[in-house]
């Protein structure tokens, strides 16, 4: 099934940690980052990046849940330039298109899976203008929930060059079909609970066979108790037992690719 990969939950304030709002093009904010509007086609897209204080160990991409580019992803930037790598949130809606209402996110996520190549050419977008921005070239793409998705549209695809590695935490893990997963793709990382009541075990299998079939590098971990969205610190959905046992498996991937 293509178009289940909501998070669920409410997001609450993530305390003095996250990020105020956001400005013009590469305005910094309070923390280590800044905003950077970019231009794809005739659209403008609002993107955040963190650089590495020193020089980076490589780049992450991050892609944004059904939300779109939110705190959330900003923090997570944060956390991964103070360990080293440059980081940028790429943005897939457009700059100040942040859906709230739960139909509105249904409807922004349903583009993007209804037209996979611009799902593509947006990620695309984003990585180049990390990597004009000065982000170091060798990269890991991750993503949250419908990032997810888009992660593995990509590792699919092998159109990004330089991405040594791919990850996607409680993300939608169907093929479309036509597509599969090429011999020479990056390791892959995917992140699941155990109670994920939108992605099913069902669907974890399928996913584990297609890769088996392919010949992937990959791992597949899952977290016992952990429902849907159980990254999003702040919410509902938050466990922090698999938020940190996802992100440590996360950081092994990065020391393997990067």
């Amino acid at each position: 099934m293509i178009h289940r990969t909501p998070c669920h939950g409410t997001r609450l304030m993530l305390g003095s940690l996250l990020l105020a709002g956001l400005s013009s093009t590469a305005t910094a904010d309070a923390s280590s980052g800044q905003a950077i509007d970019y231009q794809q086609g005739d659209d403008t897209f609002s993107g955040y990046l963190a650089s590495a204080p020193d020089e980076a160990r490589g780049t992450v991409l991050i892609i944004h849940d059904w939300d779109g580019l939110t705190d959330y992803e900003r923090q997570r930037a944060d956390m991964l330039a103070a360990q080293g790598y440059d980081t940028f949130a790429v943005d897939l809606y457009g700059k100040g298109n942040r859906p709230v209402e739960t139909d509105a996110k249904k409807a922004e996520i349903a583009k993007l899976y209804d037209d996979r190549e611009r799902m593509r050419q947006l990620t695309l977008a984003g990585l180049e203008e990390a990597r004009q921005q000065g982000a170091a070239r060798p990269t890991v793409v991750m993503g949250y929930c419908f990032g997810g998705a888009v992660v593995l549209e990509m590792a699919r695809s092998g159109q990004a060059e330089d991405v040594h590695g791919y990850a996607t935490f409680h993300g939608g893990l169907g093929t479309p079909e036509g597509q599969s997963y090429p011999d020479d793709m990056p390791p892959l990382l995917v992140a699941h609970g155990g109670a994920d009541s939108s992605i099913s075990m069902e669907d974890v299998a399928t996913l584990s066979e297609e890769l088996e079939t392919a010949g992937a590098t990959y791992e597949i971990e899952v977290y016992s108790g952990a429902p849907h969205a159980f990254t999003v610190m702040g919410s509902d959905a938050y466990q922090e037992r698999a938020d940190q046992k996802s992100w440590t498996a996360f950081q092994a991937l990065l020391d393997e690719a990067l």
